[in-house]
């Protein structure tokens, strides 16, 4: 199992506008790719802004290549998702779940 983690910053003003965007076009696309096993969309208040933190499941990484392309590093961020944050990752972390509990 591997975990992708990628972040973005959005205006206190316009915080609805990326969970939205991750419910409505993010979820359904990511549903649809084989080895794709659940995603989790976080949020805090960080330096007058709110950051949303992005961590999705992947069966393997050649699963995460099937998703990212050939440079599974690079950050895959639509431009409706530009267009609700003001700052965004533009690379992503990926680790090797060694452990989990339910």
């Amino acid at each position: 199992m591997v975990i992708r983690q990628w972040s973005g910053r959005a205006s206190p003003g316009n915080r609805g506008a990326y969970p939205a965007h991750f419910r409505q076009n993010v979820l359904p696309a990511l549903r649809g790719l084989p080895g794709f096993r659940g995603a989790q969309l976080l949020e805090r208040e960080a330096e007058g802004l709110v950051e949303f933190l992005v961590l999705t499941r992947w069966e393997s990484m050649d699963a995460v290549r099937r998703f990212a392309g050939p440079e599974p590093d690079r950050a895959v961020v639509e431009p409706e998702a530009e267009a609700a944050l003001v700052a965004f990752d533009r690379e992503v972390l990926h680790y090797a779940v060694v452990d989990e509990a339910p």
